[in-house]
Formats: C-alpha cells, sequence, structure tokens
C-alpha cells in the first residue's frame, strides 16, 4: 500500500492486528486450545456472530480469520447494505465454489438487517455456499432471526482490560511504520492508564484519543486527554442491550436492600441521559410487585418520589452519595454488570451465565450474602452508615 495512503487512514485503521499472534484480548475464545482458534487453524471455520461491546475487535478478528484461511472477503454494513448487493455477493460465491475457494461474507451490524433480507442470505448459509460473520452490538437472541441465528455459533467479545488497552497504546506509540513511533511523543505510563481507564475498553476509542491528543501535543498530558474526550463514553443504548442490564442491575439491588449498589446503578442510567421519569416509573412498579403488601407505604413513598421528578427539595445527605456514586460513573465509566444480576429472558443468554446464581431475595428472607456492584467497586459504601 502507498505510505501517504497508509498515512492518512486513522490511527486505528494502521495499529489493526494482522495475525491472531498481535491479536491482544479474547483469550475466551482464541486463545491456545479455544474452539475458534483450533477452527481457524483448520481452516474449518463455521458462520458465527460475534456480539460484543463497541472497539472490542469484531471487525479486525473477521478480517485475521479472512486473511489466515485464505478466503475471499467480503464486508457488508448493514446499514448501506441491500438484497441487490446481497445477490452480487452470491454470484461471487459461486464462482468461488467452482475454483475451489470459499467466502467470507462480515455484515457489519448485523442486526439492523430486516427479516427480509436474513431470509434471502439463509439458505446460502444453510448450504455453506458462504461463511457468514455477522456482528453487532445488540443482543442476537432479539435480533436475528431464529432460523439463521441456529446455523451460526455466538462468540461474545469482552471489553479489554486496561493492562491489555495499555500494551496496544504503548505499541502504537513505538511502532515507526504504522503508529506514532517517528513522531517521538512522550506519554507517561500514568496518561496511558488514564486514556484505558476513559476509553471503557474500546480499542478504537483509545486509539483515536491517542491520535487526537497527539496531534495537540509531543506531550500528552491529563489536560490535553481530557480535552480529546469532548464527549461521554458511556454505553448506554436505551433500547440496546446494556440498558435492560443495567436497570435489572438497579431493581435486584432494590429487592436485595443494597442502597450503595441501587444508587450506582440509578447513576450509571442518569449521566448516561436516561430520563428519570423512567426509572421513577420502574420504582413504582418494584413498590407494588417487590414489596407490596409488606409495606404499605412503599408505593406512596415511590409515588412522591415520581412526583418530586418534576420538582422538590434535595437531602444533602443523598446528594452526597449520589455524587460519589457520580464520580465513580465518570472516573471508571462502563463497569460490566455483574452476571449474576442481569436479566436472562433468552436460552442464549441462560447458557451464557446471564443470572445464573442469583440469590432471590425473599427465598432468603432478605438475608442473602450477595454483590450488587461491580467486582472493582465490590464493599463500596456511598452512604455514611450511623
Amino acid at each position: 500500500m502507498d505510505e501517504d495512503l497508509n498515512n492518512r487512514k486513522p490511527l486505528a485503521d494502521r495499529m489493526r492486528p494482522q495475525t491472531l499472534d498481535d491479536f491482544l484480548g479474547q483469550d475466551d475464545i482464541i486463545g491456545q486450545g479455544k474452539l475458534l482458534r483450533q477452527a481457524i487453524t483448520n481452516d474449518k471455520i463455521p458462520s458465527m456472530i460475534f456480539w460484543g461491546p463497541p472497539g472490542t475487535g469484531k471487525t479486525t478478528l473477521a478480517l485475521v480469520i479472512a486473511k489466515q484461511t485464505k478466503c475471499d472477503f467480503v464486508r457488508f454494513s448493514a446499514v448501506t447494505s441491500g438484497l441487490k448487493d446481497l445477490r452480487e455477493v452470491i454470484k461471487k460465491a459461486q464462482q468461488d465454489e467452482w475454483q475451489g475457494k470459499k467466502l467470507i461474507l462480515f455484515i457489519d451490524e448485523i442486526h439492523r438487517w430486516n427479516k427480509t433480507q436474513q431470509d434471502a442470505l439463509l439458505p446460502h448459509v444453510e448450504r455453506g455456499l458462504v461463511t457468514l460473520i455477522g456482528a453487532t452490538t445488540e443482543n442476537p437472541s432479539f435480533e436475528v432471526l431464529g432460523a439463521l441465528l441456529s446455523r451460526c455459533r455466538v462468540f461474545v467479545l469482552k471489553q479489554l482490560k486496561p493492562e491489555q488497552m495499555v500494551s496496544i497504546l504503548t505499541r502504537a506509540l513505538k511502532d515507526k511504520d504504522n503508529g506514532l513511533g517517528s513522531q517521538k511523543i512522550k506519554a507517561t505510563a500514568k496518561i496511558l492508564e488514564m486514556i484505558a481507564q476513559m476509553s471503557n475498553g474500546d480499542v478504537r476509542t483509545a486509539l483515536n484519543v491517542l491520535e487526537y491528543a497527539s496531534s495537540l501535543s509531543v506531550e500528552i498530558t491529563a489536560e490535553i486527554v481530557k480535552e480529546a474526550f469532548q464527549k461521554s463514553y458511556l454505553l448506554y443504548d436505551k433500547n440496546g442491550d446494556e440498558h435492560y442490564n443495567i436497570i435489572s442491575a438497579l431493581h435486584k439491588a432494590m429487592r436485595g436492600s443494597d442502597a450503595d449498589g441501587a444508587l450506582y446503578w440509578l447513576a450509571r442510567m442518569l449521566e448516561a441521559g436516561e430520563d428519570p421519569l423512567y426509572i421513577a416509573r420502574r420504582v413504582v412498579r418494584f413498590a407494588s410487585e417487590d414489596i407490596g403488601l409488606a409495606n404499605s407505604r412503599a408505593l406512596e413513598q415511590a409515588m412522591a418520589a415520581y412526583n418530586a421528578c418534576h420538582f422538590s427539595k434535595k437531602s444533602n445527605e443523598l446528594y452526597t452519595a449520589y455524587s460519589k456514586a457520580k464520580k465513580d460513573v465518570e472516573d471508571l465509566g462502563n463497569l460490566p454488570v455483574p452476571l449474576h444480576i442481569r436479566n436472562a429472558p433468552t436460552k442464549l443468554m441462560k447458557e451464557l451465565g446471564y443470572g445464573k446464581d442469583y440469590q432471590y431475595s425473599p427465598d432468603f428472607n432478605y438475608q442473602e450474602n450477595q454483590e450488587y456492584l461491580p467486582d472493582k467497586l465490590k464493599g463500596k459504601k456511598y452512604f455514611n452508615k450511623s
């Protein structure tokens, strides 16, 4: 590739791993001895769905697979590609089949393809004419047709750990061919940890921030990093899977009488822009369904809270506690909801461990020993206990 053209590409594109050995993270699915790695090595890859948050390597892993298996690779965006494009790909796949070659069709944001489009793809995946790799940030149980999903393996990609993010950022700073090595950018380990933490496991965001920061100064400071983050990167799609994970966590923390856990998940929702009235309505439902006659005033208090969303005086104790929770949200970003307090309405989610080992508070007379905060905040207290 022309060097000038390569340099005009974003840093995140230039630093994409080219081999499995260069791919950091996702050891649960491509580590030594894992099923997917063996399938890639043996050139027997199934059709599959990569499900995970933004920037966890879904597209990159698909590219690495295509390169290592020497398959033709066609990339679709579900937003811009439709049936006409699919028909062209099927023609190419048929030509490849006659020549003894294989074709991988990568569909980014596959959850945006409608039923007609997915139905048209199904027989070709079923026959093995094309190997599908779909990428989605949404729960495939809800967004991918059951017939298509049943012919694919679902692999869950997780947010990268801060130390993995720091390794990637360090590599980008040192790489003279594709990274920033020739610019001799100075960034301390503390600064790289700051970028990694604020990027919430999203490699693309971290590299974009590093690239922007390096354009402002050869010595990257905390102030420059903060400038590069001009908006919140909290993962919270009001119609998406994480929305339901967090409201489930809030509900279960309240059921378990964990005020600190409930306050944290409340802050996660509010700081991401959730409508306070939506949360207040859920609290009213909780008071009615989970408490009911056990405390006849609970519903009355919940309704009062609903009305207070329109106008109310603030409690200083609650304000102080909420400020602490808000700071954790701002500093630590979208920490994963513990699996045991996630909702599991589908078979796939149950297979992934959602809701596993959850202790339903009434069954334990509300004396269960259960954590309602993310692992990184385990035991954290926001309220001053008297």
